[in-house]
């Protein structure tokens, strides 16, 4: 009863006057925080990551991809059963808290790792593990804890929250390693003491939610059978054949690095241009999403990376638009990021929400990891050019059909 109390609470607090922040359930902003803290610690880590792998240990673009679609198709199957576990047991935050505790530790575990490409590899899968277990009950949560009307909206304001983690970030990391004398352990130790305090926040901040009435236990097959919504399952394929032609974050900076010759001293903040286009856009774009339609704000998103795939293949070396392209690709996530389970949730029943996020999102995570290695590979066969050109085309021409054969939408 307390939970079902809470939820009304919520809900009604979303539809309270005052400015787009005051009217999010408090459960929303608490998830925000959250991630915020998490974000800033994962951030740290990863920002230095990709030009440490391909300049300092030597790896080719495909080997890179492999690594990178390692990274995002990680979470996969672990997305899978984190959703199902959450509904099954109906303990929400709890399968969240075992994802945010696993990537916590992981930090630590970058210290044994050291130079070996392998172990590096296998510490990131992990904590990429930790982020599939947590990511699917915690949608669950910001959905449930909203009314359908203003999914856009806390959906967007939880992205930004998390934005701001990422932004600040990279800065932690660069301060931290200007007061150790470059000590990369000491980063990775500040990294998980601030993981930590995140997964403190979960604990003492945020209410669990589960439905008015208990459902059966949910068995694994019942989360398949959510493919049988017609509405549902078309938007798993078309998130999954966008995921597929979508070009990784990694292999972007990298592009940038190369075509515009950025010094490796700089390369870290080239993440900073894309997190402040995110964080100032993501709650407008939810709380327009809301208003003229998720999938078109979704796919807008997709043709933003358009744009910024065509920028950075161009001839021009302009800085201006080394700069635009960053804006660009921050754009494309706050306009899909949210906006995707913002449309998904309202499609599935309240007792599977958490089930049917993480098969939307699974397969969009395997999509990805095709990407990254099938990006490598155009990229070591035929150089960076060639490579970004075949992928907007291919971005270009899925983003046109999923516009002509858009998924039905629930009503907003």
């Amino acid at each position: 009863m307390y939970l079902a109390n809470s939820r009304a609470a919520d809900q009604a607090s979303s539809r309270v006057g005052g400015t787009p922040w005051h009217r999010v359930p408090p459960n929303v902003l608490a998830l925000g925080v959250v991630s915020l803290v998490t974000d800033i610690s994962a951030e740290m880590v990863t920002a230095v990551l990709p030009l440490y792998l391909v300049l300092g240990l030597g790896l080719n673009p495909l080997q890179f991809g492999l690594l990178d679609g390692l990274y995002a198709g990680s979470t996969a199957l672990l997305r899978l059963a984190g959703g199902h576990l959450a509904d099954r047991w109906q303990r929400l935050k709890s399968v969240a808290g075992i994802g945010y505790g696993l990537s916590a530790i992981c930090k630590l575990g970058l210290l044994a790792a050291g130079s070996s490409v392998a172990a590096i590899g296998a510490v990131l899968a992990i904590d990429r593990a930790g982020k599939g277990i947590r990511t699917a009950p915690r949608d669950a949560l910001i959905s449930l804890s909203s009314s359908p009307e203003t999914l856009g909206r806390s959906f967007g304001v939880h992205r930004a929250l998390d934005t701001f983690g990422a932004f600040l970030g990279p800065l932690v990391a660069v301060g931290v390693l200007w007061a150790s004398l470059g000590s990369y352990d000491a980063v990775f130790v500040f990294s998980f003491c601030i993981a930590g305090c995140g997964v403190l926040l979960l604990v003492l901040l945020v209410r669990d939610h589960a439905p008015a009435t208990k459902p059966n236990v949910v068995p694994l097959r019942t989360m398949v059978g959510l493919l049988a919504i017609p509405s549902f399952r078309r938007c798993c394929l078309w998130a999954a054949g966008l995921g597929l032609v979508t070009i990784t974050d990694s292999f972007v900076y990298l592009a940038l690095q190369r075509r515009w010759e950025i010094e490796s001293t700089w390369f870290p903040l080239l993440a900073l241009g894309t997190t402040g286009s995110f964080l100032l856009l993501a709650v407008p774009l939810g709380r327009l999403a809301d208003r003229v339609g998720r999938w078109k704000v979704f796919l807008g998103g997709h043709a933003a990376l358009v744009v910024a795939l065509l920028m950075l293949c161009g001839p021009s070396t302009s800085p201006w638009l080394a700069i635009a392209a960053l804006l660009l690709h921050g754009t494309f996530y706050a306009a899909t990021d949210g906006v995707l389970p913002a449309t998904a949730g309202p499609l599935l029943p309240e007792h599977l929400r958490a089930s049917g996020l993480a098969l939307l999102q699974t397969g969009q995570a395997l999509a990805r990891m095709v990407s990254a290695v099938l990006v490598g590979l155009a990229w070591t066969l035929w150089d960076l050019r060639p490579a970004l050109i075949a992928t907007t085309i291919a971005l270009l021409v899925v983003t046109l059909a999923a516009a002509a054969f858009k998924p039905w939408e629930a009503k907003q």
